[in-house]
């Protein structure tokens, strides 16, 4: 099967990318469990040296998929962006655009979320690692805020795409353990949560509220350090 090409040159982009769409379609056949390295570098036409060589572990996978999560979310989210100007429109765009890139792994996102849930792991949405990913999720939600018509204080607008994504994390979650068809109640909590978030941001400029909201972006911000 020759030398593999540099995991950076277009041929050795190429490679990984076949060898991570092999993995996808396995853990959809098999479950991640039941899917072995062997089985997807056979799937992709690599020998297991190969596959090694593109991808450290199994586990590394995941860290594939995070970003290709990512990419997918990014191109489904830009139609709605582009379409909509109401900040609570544009913010139920992103959150169901994921809900709707991610389905059809849905059956396996547990086995993946496991291995995520370790706070030391290189595969936590908060680890160096995910950084790529994390900062593309962040920027959607930047996107979202800075062509709305929301009108808040500066510090909530500058906090508030973080704090978005913070919130998605916690949808991410709730779809992850979502057992309803098509993952029905995940949507409910999308359609439901945002016109409150929407609210609140725009009570942060009620006198009485700001003060609050700034005690809030205080606290965010010494725990960012």
């Amino acid at each position: 099967m020759g030398e593999p090409a540099s995991p950076r040159s277009a041929r050795g982009e190429q490679t990984k990318a076949a060898i991570v769409s092999a993995a996808l379609d396995l853990f959809k056949e098999r479950g991640y469990e039941k899917t072995t390295m062997r089985a997807v570098a056979d799937a992709a036409g690599v020998s297991l040296g190969n596959a090694y060589y593109y991808v450290a572990t199994k586990e590394h996978l995941i860290q594939a998929f995070y970003d290709r999560m990512s990419e997918a979310h990014t191109e489904a989210a830009a139609g709605v962006l582009a379409r909509e100007k109401t900040f609570a429109r544009r913010l139920a765009g992103v959150y169901e655009t994921f809900l709707d890139a991610a389905e059809p792994y849905h059956e396996f996102a547990g086995k993946f979320f496991k291995n995520a849930a370790e706070p030391t792991s290189p595969l936590s949405p908060f680890s160096p690692e995910s950084a790529p990913a994390r900062e593309a999720s962040i920027g959607i939600f930047r996107e979202a805020v800075r062509g709305s018509d929301v009108k808040a204080p500066a510090a909530v607008l500058a906090e508030l795409p973080e704090l978005l994504w913070l919130l998605h994390m916690g949808v991410v979650l709730f779809w992850v353990h979502d057992t309803s068809e098509g993952q029905q109640r995940s949507r409910m909590l999308v359609r439901h949560a945002v016109p409150l978030v929407d609210r609140l941001v725009r009570l942060t400029r009620v006198p009485g509220v700001r003060g609050v909201a700034d005690d809030v972006i205080g606290l965010v911000r010494s725990l960012k350090g």
